[in-house]
């Protein structure tokens, strides 16, 4: 249980920095598709188009923070394999404070009384999940549940990817929900993988699990980039919380036996229920307030959060639209609001 704890932490860890690392990269891509007023930096939707998002992937920032995202995935491969799901998921989820606390140093983020007093919350429920927690299941499922989660894992990243381009910039919460799915995804996947212990090759490579797991990660992966170019960084990554913590939870209980101490169950449905709506908590007082008609946001108003609003693709003129922002507008320091 201990290696467990330190190994989902580690893999917390290493997804909170990735992620406002990725998020400094997207802002910088943005900032110089926008200076550029490319019209393929946007789709007819004002979302950000496949080629903006892989230019916003190569900057340095963006490219650290993914070797990061994948030693926590190796990280949270293993303690999904030694933790209940809902543990496991739950406390690798908890990158959302390290996301919050580097952001106030990386993205000059100036985190509110509320914002801080959420992140407590999340901290608690983790200290009650933790003691609460009992064996994990035994992770032995007919391969025909393999095979569902594969088409789950498609339907989540293909219908959500469509979704997102049609909604463009008002995507970026639903963005970061589906992203979560898909990492929630990909951790059931890890678990109920074959071939692992033993390790052998021919049963690992013949399960639908491991393609669940490609799909789930990559997709996931590219639907939290967009979620990073268009909204709030502590937005997007709450309703990720949401996403890869609620329905694997649910899932290991119901279908892989995970379970709680004996006598502790109140105590994992309330650090659970609590830990999610603490995450939730950090993206509603995180979410900026409406710009005002010339694209600033008013000096002194809103929340640390507010100003580290991602600046989004939409800011880019597209066809039959007034035009954006211009290039000396875009904020230097992510201290202004950029229409989305």
């Amino acid at each position: 249980m201990i290696i467990g704890l330190v190994t989902a932490i580690a893999a917390s860890a290493c997804y909170g920095t990735g992620s406002v690392l990725q998020a400094v990269g997207s802002r910088k891509s943005a900032r110089r598709e926008a200076a550029k007023a490319s019209g393929g930096a946007v789709t007819q939707h004002g979302g950000p188009s496949l080629s903006s998002t892989a230019k916003a992937a190569v900057t340095w920032e963006f490219m650290v923070g993914t070797v990061l995202d994948f030693i926590g995935f190796g990280l949270g491969a293993l303690a999904a394999r030694m933790l209940p799901l809902f543990l496991s998921q739950t406390v690798i989820s908890a990158n959302l404070v390290i996301t919050a606390v580097l952001s106030v140093k990386l993205l000059n983020i100036r985190l509110t009384r509320a914002e801080w007093a959420s992140i407590g919350v999340v901290c608690s429920a983790l200290v009650l999940l933790a003691t609460a927690a009992g064996p994990e299941g035994s992770g032995h499922t007919p391969i025909d549940t393999h095979w569902w989660l594969l088409v789950a894992s498609v339907v989540i990243i293909g219908g959500g990817t469509l979704l997102v381009r049609l909604l463009g910039g008002r995507a970026a919460i639903l963005a970061g929900l589906l992203s979560g799915l898909g990492f929630g995804a990909l951790g059931v996947g890890v678990r109920v993988l074959n071939g692992v212990d033993p390790f052998h090759l021919p049963s690992l490579l013949g399960d639908p699990a491991l393609y669940a797991i490609l799909v789930a990660g990559i997709g996931g992966m590219y639907l939290h980039t967009v979620a990073l170019q268009i909204g709030s960084v502590n937005g997007a990554t709450a309703a990720l919380v949401v996403g890869e913590t609620v329905v694997p939870g649910i899932l290991g209980v119901l279908w892989l036996g995970d379970s709680s101490r004996p006598g502790f169950a109140w105590m994992a449905i309330l650090g659970f229920v609590v830990a999610v709506a603490g995450a939730v908590a950090v993206a509603w007082f995180g979410e900026p307030e409406s710009a005002s008609p010339d694209g600033d946001q008013d000096p002194g108003s809103g929340s640390g959060s507010e100003q580290a609003v991602a600046v989004g693709h939409g800011s880019t003129p597209t066809a039959g639209s007034a035009p954006g922002p211009t290039a000396e507008a875009l904020p230097e320091e992510s201290s202004r609001n950029a229409a989305v």
